[in-house]
């Protein structure tokens, strides 16, 4: 049974549920920044899930890609699957922009963090789901 991580949780934003991914937004307003997390128990590794999964994963990547390079025109996109300090499967698709507050370097353990004010997360999240849903036909992810 898929039980989200607390950590995930307590730093996101609910956005929805795809086919296979709940998605989320991380509470950073510095960076547009999504969070796919495969709904499959203990799922740890991209290479372990099932083909289906795998295929469906990546249709779901790049459409919070388009999402994220249509809402925010990033200079570019920096998508991974670290895992260091939550192994649960999430994969992050975040736009990142010359200059930006970690740039050139990765936003992973940079330093750089601001929350969203109250209110603006889960509005932005609400928006996010919106593009999500007129990206992610059933065609895609049949």
């Amino acid at each position: 049974m898929f039980s989200l991580h607390e950590r995930l949780a307590a730093d996101t934003f609910p956005v929805t549920d795809l086919p296979l991914c709940r998605v989320l937004l991380m509470n950073n307003r510095l960076w547009p920044w999504l969070i796919l997390v495969p709904r499959r128990a203990d799922a740890v590794e991209i290479h372990r899930l099932a083909a289906a999964d795998q295929a469906t994963l990546m249709t779901e990547i790049a459409a919070a890609s388009r999402v994220v390079e249509r809402l925010f025109a990033p200079d570019k996109l920096n998508i991974g699957a670290l895992g260091n300090v939550v192994s649960q499967l999430h994969v992050h698709v975040l736009g990142r922009t010359h200059g930006d507050a970690a740039w050139p370097g990765p936003v992973w353990g940079s330093g750089h963090a601001e929350a969203y004010a109250p209110g603006a997360g889960q509005a932005l999240a609400d928006r996010i789901k919106a593009a999500l849903a007129a990206e992610v036909t059933p065609t895609e992810t049949a």
